[in-house]
């Protein structure tokens, strides 16, 4: 993998700033909002200056019970090539659950949650990362996320469900050193124990960003500041490896371009702290940093340096010297994926449905996770339709908050937003006339002509739902 240096999320919100950031060395852009064909002209001018792009997924859901969904793999591989990326980056998470794996109603998240550690979902995981490597034009990273919840029965710990990760399919890491903080406040995780316990050999980048606590529970908001435990972190990583890469991370509240500036100064000075503690370095029995320590298990340590490579290579790829990548023929028996599918589905209808809680699971947790992916979903439907929040006023975020109460997300978030609409216009809302009046119009010029169904009674409940939302 090629240094990528010093980088920062693009969004288009702050796209001008960033061209003018003279030390951003590369950038990384969400795919899910980019179009191959068409990718933005401020992309295009970073590239033609040398800037690296790299699509970062955030919907494939690795972590779920099926196998990654082709349409998607075919979607970030076009992106990749489309960018002239290095690597492509998701997550290990789950997004949705249900469907024919466990003959149930499919429900989207529209958040990533985590994966239990246990050898059921580590087995699933791996399969799906085969899938995706051999699918993808350019090598796979995967990043660890944030969690407000933990699973009952976890049978490894961050670490080393990384480490066999890592081992067993040779994937990159992509290293969230602020949610390693989060897990820390939420779960008491340590995270220099995680560090310790990591394939550092397999580090792609790290990814810094900002949050906030809000009783007890650490939110990991990429809106705010980082705070100084997050770069701390950041120093204990950097005084065992050389990250390839370190990115700053902002989706919302963008300050002025001098804060973000000043933001990517702090995470450098942080990385400068981290190599200068690493010098002469003991770890307490007189061994240099890496050398004579064991991880958990008893095993070695892997080396502290990560690779580095000018060119990139294949997804699967393997050098000599480098851990042997399982065959992709062992296939995980479908009775464990159902098993971890089931697990899922209880979970997500738990916290977008309103079914009872899964046992072993804090209740308290659940419920802030709870309505935490409720208030991500009307923020993500206000920015998808921004029409909604100006047609509706102050009455948007409690009339969409209680519609999400009984309405789990089943698709995106534009068929969401389609679906919200609709069911005020049914319910004869908003009160407002004039709003109403405005509602109906947005829903009917985005609604569009549908395939006709060839089963009657579909036919005949779709010409009465349109019927009775033009009146």
């Amino acid at each position: 993998m090629q240094r990528l240096g010093t980088g920062i999320g693009w969004r288009p919100e702050i796209a001008d700033a960033v061209e003018r950031m003279p030390d951003v060395d590369w950038v990384e852009v969400v795919s899910e909002n980019l179009c191959p064909d068409h990718p933005p002209e401020s992309l295009k001018r970073l590239r033609a200056r040398g800037v690296t792009v790299v699509p970062h997924g955030v919907s494939l859901g690795l972590g779920g019970a099926e196998r990654p969904d082709e349409g998607r793999l075919t979607a970030l591989a076009e992106r990749a090539l489309a960018l002239g990326s290095p690597l492509v980056t998701e997550h290990i998470a789950f997004v949705r659950a249900g469907g024919a794996l466990t003959a149930s109603p499919r429900l989207e998240a529209g958040h990533l949650l985590p994966v239990p550690r246990t050898r059921d979902a580590l087995d699933v995981l791996c399969e799906n990362i085969r899938v995706a490597q051999d699918a993808l034009p350019v090598p796979l990273a995967v990043e660890n996320i944030a969690a407000l919840l933990s699973w009952p029965g976890e049978e490894l710990t961050e670490g080393q469900f990384l480490y066999e990760l890592a081992d067993r399919t040779g994937v990159r890491l992509l290293i969230d050193v602020a949610n390693l903080h989060t897990n820390h406040v939420n779960q008491g995780e340590d995270p220099a124990r995680a560090l310790a316990e990591l394939p550092l050999e397999a580090l792609a980048y790290v990814h810094v960003a900002g949050g906030f606590e809000r009783d007890g529970v650490w939110h990991d908001s990429h809106a705010h500041p980082v705070p100084e435990p997050v770069l701390g972190i950041l120093s204990d990583l950097a005084s065992r490896v050389t990250p390839p890469g370190v990115l700053l991370e902002r989706d919302e509240n963008f300050p002025e371009p001098g804060e973000l500036e000043r933001e990517l100064a702090a995470i450098g000075k942080a990385v400068e702290l981290g190599r200068t503690a690493a010098v002469g370095r003991t770890d307490g029995v007189g061994h240099p940093a890496g050398i004579g320590r064991t991880t958990a298990g008893g095993r070695p340590p892997r080396a502290t340096t990560a690779p580095e490579a000018d060119e990139p290579e294949s997804a699967t790829a393997r050098k000599a010297g480098e851990p042997e990548v399982i065959a992709a023929g062992s296939a995980v028996a479908e009775a464990t994926r159902q098993r971890l599918g089931l697990a899922q589905t209880a979970l997500l209808s738990a916290l977008v449905a309103g079914t009872p809680a899964p046992e072993g699971f804090d209740r308290v947790r659940l419920a802030v996770q709870a309505r935490a992916l409720a208030s991500k979903r009307a923020d993500v439907v206000a920015k998808i339709a921004p029409e909604l929040p100006v047609i509706l006023g102050a009455g948007y975020r409690p009339a969409f908050l209680a519609y999400a109460q009984a309405h789990p997300m089943s698709g995106g978030y534009r068929l969401d937003a389609m679906e919200f609409a609709a069911s005020l216009l049914s319910a004869g809302e908003p009160d407002d006339r004039e709003a109403r009046r405005a509602l109906r119009a947005w829903w009917l010029e985005r609604s569009g002509p549908a395939p006709r169904s060839h089963r009657p009674a579909t036919r005949a409940a779709r010409a009465a739902r349109r019927v009775l939302l033009r009146r």
